[in-house]
């Protein structure tokens, strides 16, 4: 099964469990929730080694970086919803810490998340919730070299997405938020058309926002 079937698979899978489950909403209440989030991408990178051993493993390093998110949740009863975690593309720096490379260039990628959560509602204001989904990145736009030769990675990356987060309940229709997710993200490494290693760069994104309920 290829990377697109099995996002397909997904969110096919998301979208049965939500309905199996779905209720009215209580009175008053929307079902649609829209946040808008600052969040800290913290890379959790590792690396296998390559080149004959010459690479060692978790040589490669890519930045941390602050990010904008749109977050759009539906909620199909009071305690389950599905949310579609979005950003623009963004670009990346990549360091290479052996051989004396350092850093070798850029590249970007768009990550969007799609989750099924279980909100908690016996906490009066406060809200928490946990998400488990699947996250499909698009890569490209490298300008990564080493001497004359270009460094590529795979055009995209499909894996596995948790969240731990709280809403508390400002008014009828807004809320604060705060979030923690875990991504796993991997591509392979090639260089002048050879692969040389395996990437994964599986971040942690830790978030606060304001949310809008309708």
């Amino acid at each position: 099964m290829n990377k697109h079937a099995l996002t397909l698979a997904g969110v096919a899978a998301a979208a049965a469990f939500v309905s199996a489950s779905a209720l009215a909403q209580p009175a008053g209440e929307g079902p649609w929730m829209v946040r808008v989030r600052a969040t800290n991408l913290v890379t959790d990178t590792s690396s296998t080694a390559g080149l004959g051993g010459a690479l060692p493993a978790d040589a490669i390093d890519v930045n941390n970086k602050w990010i904008p998110e749109v977050d759009v949740s539906y909620f199909f009863t009071p305690n389950i919803a599905v949310e579609l975690v979005l950003t623009i593309p963004q670009k990346h720096e990549v360091t290479v810490n052996a051989l004396g490379l350092g850093k070798i260039g850029t590249f970007k990628h768009l990550p969007p998340t799609l989750l099924v959560q279980y909100h908690a509602t016996n906490f009066g204001a406060f809200k928490p919730y946990v998400g488990a989904g699947i996250n499909y990145t698009l890569l490209g736009s490298e300008r990564m070299s080493v001497g004359a030769d270009q460094v590529k990675l795979d055009n995209s990356s499909v894996g596995g997405a948790l969240q731990i987060g709280a809403d508390y309940r400002l008014n009828r229709n807004w809320y604060l938020n705060a979030d923690v997710k875990k991504v796993w993200i991997s591509t392979d490494v090639s260089l002048g058309g050879a692969k040389i290693s395996e990437l994964k760069v599986n971040p942690w994104l830790f978030s606060v926002g304001l949310g809008y309920r309708f």
